[in-house]
């Protein structure tokens, strides 16, 4: 895990004075309008920001100041779906927060993106699909919209967010794995000022994948693969949220000392110590495991994938054969504070007494170790041992 660096907490970021990236100020991009003394907060265009991280980051912007566009296919229906304002935040401009009709799978050309970004001073992309429907093709949505996005900051100079996946350097075939490898290597190779992030799994209110892992953590019993042995550094979508407030704010000669950065909670457990952790938070008694083969696991997930139920898919079944966490965690870099834990450790059952147990007991002789005899508390060294009853 990355060591904590003070100087990235919470509320010391920097100012609209050097904001971004230390480019070309707003004023002196082409294009882009002088924002008069009103609009001199950043402005920056979360695309997926009506989603679950999405939400998380727009928050996390507003409260730093930022004035965010959120980017969305249906923004007034994610409009009418989006929780109450959160009553913590300051007063903010009426301005503060707009909505644009923005479709990523038609969006495939560097032009494409001259105006959505005429008035932006950042773009944070968090759109990713889990299924192809029609046009939103994973090579669309993960690749070839990415690569646009990021030569049209090239030629702008503006600093480009992209939130990608862990265990992406692992043999893979899930072509939705494939197509977030392809797009980070779009944007290593475009010249912009580009920011790979690759967060573990997230926990938090509002997520479809997270609502599933808390719902299947309340059963009484765990169907889990077998070959699911890979270790999750759950983290919480709001510290994810934070962070990427802090890397889109942070100044240009220290961001460019890192491109890419792969974020996780503290603890790294595997998918049914991760369950159980979940479990313990409002259950107390722990689930049984019903272990599952492979290739039944395997069949289970293409069946998914081919209904589009469950948030569970080829991909995921790929992926939790690896570790999902960080090699080196710069989560707690960025927060400036130890990451929110997700879920608690279970109480262990206690084990109840056997046979064998009398033999490891701290006051078994030779004559006790027999398996009609109770295990018995220690007595007190000063007083003289009671006799063993057969």
């Amino acid at each position: 895990m990355g060591a904590l660096d003070q100087n990235h907490g919470a509320g010391n970021f920097p100012g609209p004075e050097d904001r971004i990236s230390g480019h070309a100020s707003a004023a002196s991009r082409p294009g882009r309008p002088s924002p008069s003394a009103a609009s001199a907060s950043p402005v920056f265009l979360v695309l997926g920001g009506a989603g679950f991280l999405g939400r998380h980051i727009t928050t996390a912007l507003l409260r730093r100041g930022c004035r965010v566009i959120v980017g969305s296919r249906h923004p007034e229906r994610r409009r009418r779906e989006a929780p109450p304002p959160d009553t913590s935040l300051p007063a903010a401009p009426p301005d503060a927060q707009r909505h644009r009709v923005l479709h990523l799978e038609r969006m495939l050309d560097p032009a494409d993106w001259r105006d959505p970004l005429a008035d932006c001073d950042g773009v944070i992309n968090c759109v990713g699909i889990l299924r192809q429907r029609g046009r939103e093709t994973y090579d669309r949505v993960h690749h070839r919209a990415p690569a646009a996005i990021a030569a049209a900051c090239a030629a702008r100079g503006l600093r480009l967010i992209h939130i990608s996946a862990l265990g992406l350097e692992h043999p893979v075939r899930s072509r939705f794995l494939r197509s977030k490898r392809d797009g980070e290597q779009a944007l290593r190779a475009s010249g912009a000022d580009w920011h790979i992030v690759r967060p573990s799994l997230l926990d938090g209110d509002g997520g479809f994948g997270a609502r599933w892992l808390r719902r299947v953590a309340r059963w009484p019993l765990h169907p889990l693969p077998r070959g699911a042995t890979g270790r999750i550094a759950a983290l919480d979508a709001g510290d994810l949220g934070e962070a990427i407030a802090t890397l889109a704010l942070m100044p240009a000669a220290e961001a460019a000392q890192r491109r890419e950065h792969d974020l996780g909670g503290d603890t790294a457990r595997p998918l049914a110590d991760l369950l159980a952790a979940l479990r313990a938070r409002t259950i107390a008694t722990p689930a049984r495991v019903l272990p599952l083969p492979d290739l039944f696991t395997r069949a289970i997930a293409h069946l998914c994938d081919l209904l589009h139920v469950t948030p569970f898919s080829f991909g995921h079944w790929e992926l939790l054969r690896y570790d999902n966490r960080p090699q080196e965690n710069r989560l707690p870099i960025l927060l400036g504070r130890r990451p929110t834990p997700v879920g608690v450790d279970p109480v262990p059952r206690r084990r109840p007494h056997r046979a064998t147990d009398i033999a490891t007991h701290p006051c078994a002789t030779a004559a006790a170790i027999d398996a009609r005899s109770p295990l018995r508390a220690c007595p007190d060294p000063s007083q003289p041992a009671p006799p063993i009853l057969y």
